[in-house]
């Protein structure tokens, strides 16, 4: 596989030019030309500019823009730097790099564009930041004098010993001459603050407000015994701040004012924040390698992660404001897309309720096109205010899954809830047939399902969970194998499709455990056993179908709700167009997957000797008899009913009597439905981030109670996947009386003969080392299952 090769740009001698937005060019200097790809080493790079430019290899800088961003210049210090720059560029043929000596040089001045009185003359690598409230204290007209008493301590939120100056071309050097002087002007107090934060940081000392509020700024250093001062005020009639007096001088030695610095959270949040929009898996981790790069500034991995969090409020929204724009974006959903339903639900106390959004695609196609067969399924949502997103897909004939409807509710576990998604589904997307339901069988799911559809639907229940909860139930009594082996058991009985096949299933397992037997029995396995569940279900087994939802949930989830809900709207939307354009190039009379199955079943029916019984009913020799009737689509190995494709033994007698085995062929499964599945389109909301609320809105919405844990979140449970893998965790186990849940040095059996067991304990040789076994559940399972 060739690796992606853009052309490098490389240019020195110039200087870079400061536009009145903050952007820079380069102007100047020699250009050269070089092939870049993943497997070009930084040395090997290096060495080429250094050999073309004259500079050493040791003593040179090497960097770049980010794409859409000239204010931040990006340096190249590592393989894994220069990597991810030509990753950012994958969709460009060419990138500019700027080369420069270390120590200085050519090529490393800015000049700014801009009028020399005034503060905007910063730097390009400068970022917005956002000042902090002013703090109304007393009002003076001279310089004030120092007060201990009225002293504003804005506490640094980074530990002293985080400053560093080691880099002399950072970032922060830049700053040093941001603050001149007196009549230096300011377009206002919020850029003064901006600008004496950055001042601060370059020259490595804390400061104290003396005085802040809307006239006039007073602030001196941190140091009692130093005598630097600034006051800043307003001029009259105008909004502009001038520097009226300023001792600049600091007699603290630079020790203890470099000892610490202002760079609070929200401060690196602005300087991140457009990395952050171009690279939104920007790690926690390479900000803090940034900023102590980009800037001298250490931060901790906490610090970085909070200011991340800022960054990511500023470029989505505010999660709490987005509560209360849910009345309005479903309007918007409505309005753009006609024959939607999205509502919104409310508690008494106006805290967020619940969300349920379908769109008008979603229903046609499902009422057009698709199996009557849905899967239901929740996922927790790790989001600042929690909650779990429900969600309904169903199976287009190929096999694909196909969103119908989400909701977005404040407890999973609140039976109300999954009622209320049932109802708004049952309205959204009527059909004039009975469903099959792969769902949950907890007690809310199940009751809501015979209160909602009553008889017009069948509930299977997903062979995932009645799996983890054999397990959860028999453990402690258990080894892990053993479990493993009724687990395994389980799954066979549930695929089998005959009676004698599942008795016999049921038998094997009965001989590894009667427990586990009589578990089974009573488990209601007309929910979930083929042999003798009276819906159809395809052979689709399991709830959690929908894995391609599940990783769209995973880039969404982080989110304000409003934003989440549209990412979800546009991965769908462009899933809808995508798979509408494939099949319209599709010459097949089924899907590819079905035409895939049907292919590989009539290979297996080339062998086959078919005897006539009836005028319909012919009896197949192969590998075993079976009887089959093509008038009902029926033969006694039941596939072709569990499947709703002619097996083998269908297909042989289909084709002895010279029709075409497409006439027995479920029309789910055929490519004009699957056409009609995709016919319709999902439309954009063009203003997502609408007003929270119309005038004549009387629905408030504000964010639910419940809130995420400050600090650090604990590692994300994983999302389910496709397969249903399960977890078996192995056990401790004696090694003297063969008991789970303690080992030899506190097992109080009396020893009586070595290696003796308990009689009522099953055990398996091998299985007392404490590991997590993952036990596949799909593909090896379903095998063994249909076998």
């Amino acid at each position: 596989m060739s690796t992606k090769t853009i052309i490098a740009i490389c240019q020195s001698g110039g200087e870079f030019l400061l536009e009145r937005d903050g952007s820079m060019s380069y102007n100047g200097g020699e250009a050269y030309a070089v092939d870049l790809d993943t497997e070009t080493s930084v040395t090997d790079f290096k060495q080429d500019l250094a050999d073309t430019f004259g500079y050493s290899v040791d003593n040179m800088l090497i960097k770049y823009f980010l794409p859409g961003n000239r204010k931040t210049l990006i340096m190249i210090s590592k393989d894994k730097d220069l990597k991810r720059m030509i990753n950012f560029f994958k969709d460009s043929d060419q990138v500019d790099v700027f080369v420069m000596p270390q120590g200085g040089g050519t090529g490393a001045l800015i000049v700014s564009s801009t009028p020399a009185s005034r503060s905007s003359r910063t730097t390009g690598s400068e970022a917005v930041v956002l000042a902090s409230s002013p703090v109304v204290t007393s009002h003076t007209d001279d310089f004030p004098t120092t007060n201990e008493n009225s002293d504003l301590d804005i506490d640094n939120e980074i530990s002293p010993e985080s400053f560093t100056l080691e880099n002399e071309q950072n970032v922060a050097t830049q700053w040093e001459k941001i603050i001149t002087g007196v009549d230096q002007r300011f377009a206002g107090f919020d850029e003064f603050r901006e600008a004496l934060h950055k001042f601060s940081i370059a020259h490595g000392f804390r400061y104290k407000y003396k005085k802040s509020d809307s006239h006039r700024v007073s602030v001196r250093c941190k140091s009692v015994s130093c005598p630097w001062r600034i006051y800043a005020s307003r001029l009259p009639t105008t909004q502009l701040v001038r520097i009226k007096k300023m001792i600049p001088g600091h007699t603290c030695n630079g020790a203890a004012p470099k000892a610490g610095y202002r760079a609070t959270r929200g401060w690196v949040g602005n300087l991140i924040k457009e990395k952050l929009r171009n690279s939104p898996n920007y790690k926690p981790k390479d900000i803090v390698a940034d900023i102590q790069r980009e800037y001298g500034v250490r931060l901790n991995y906490s610090q970085a992660w909070r200011a991340k969090g800022i960054a990511k409020e500023q470029l989505q929204g505010s999660y709490k404001e987005s509560y209360s724009q849910l009345p309005y974006l479903c309007k918007r959903i409505m309005q753009t897309n006609p024959g939607s339903l999205a509502t919104v639900d409310a508690k008494e106390d106006s805290s967020f309720h619940r969300v349920f959004f379908s769109f008008h695609a979603s229903i046609s196609g499902f009422q057009n096109g698709c199996r009557p067969l849905i899967f239901l399924d929740d996922i927790p949502l790790d989001a600042k205010y929690q909650g779990t997103l429900l969600i309904a897909t169903a199976a287009d004939g190929d096999d694909g899954v196909f969103p119908l409807a989400f909701a977005v509710v404040d407890d999973e576990t609140d039976e109300d809830n999954w009622f209320w998604f049932l109802t708004q589904l049952k309205f959204a997307a009527p059909v004039p047939h009975p469903i099959t339901f792969v769902a949950n069988f907890n007690k809310g799911l199940k009751d809501s399902l015979v209160n909602v559809y009553g008889g017009e639907c069948f509930h299977a229940h997903c062979l995932r969970y009645v799996a983890e909860k054999l397990n959860n139930d028999l453990m402690g009594r258990f080894s892990h194998e053993a479990r493993r082996l009724m687990v395994q058991d389980l799954y066979t009985c549930a695929y089998a499709p005959k009676l004698e096949d599942f008795e016999q299933c049921c038998q094997d397992l009965k001989a590894l455990s009667p427990e586990a037997y009589d578990w089974v029995i009573n488990s209601e396995p007309h929910h979930w056993a083929n042999v003798f569940f009276v819906g159809t279900r395809y052979n689709h087994m399991t709830s959690n179908f929908g894995q391609l939802v599940y990783n769209w949930v995973a880039e969404a989830v982080e989110f304000p709700i409003t934003q989440m809900i549209d990412v979800l709207r546009g991965k769908l939307m462009e899933l809808i167009y995508t798979r509408r354009v494939d099949s319209n190039r599709w010459t097949t009379t089924l899907t590819p997957s079905m035409e895939e199955k049907l292919r590989d079943e009539a290979l297996k029916a080339q062998s086959f000797q078919v005897l006539p019984s009836e005028s319909s009913i012919f009896e197949v020799h192969g590998e075993s008899v079976e009887m089959v009737d093509v008038s009902q689509w029926d033969c006694s190995c039941k596939s072709w009913q569990l499947t709703g494709l002619p097996c083998c033994h269908a297909i042989a007698v289909i084709e002895g009597i010279g029709r075409s085995v497409y006439d027995y062929c479920s029309r789910y499964f055929m490519a004009d439905s699957y056409r009609k599945t995709y016919a319709q389109s999902i439309y954009p909301i063009p203003d997502v981030e609408g007003p929270p609320l119309d005038a004549d809105d009387k629905l408030v919405i504000v964010k639910p109670p419940t809130k995420r844990a400050p600090g650090k979140p604990g590692k994300r449970a994983k999302l389910k996947q496709a397969g249903s893998i399960e977890l078996i965790r192995r056990q401790m186990q004696c090694s003297k009386c063969k008991g789970l849940g303690h080992n030899k040095k506190t097992c109080k059996e009396v020893e009586t003969d070595e290696g003796s067991s308990t009689p009522e304990v099953l055990a398996i040789e091998g299985s007392s080392t404490p590991e997590v076994l993952a036990i596949e559940m799909g593909e090896d399972i379903n095998n063994n299952g249909s076998s």
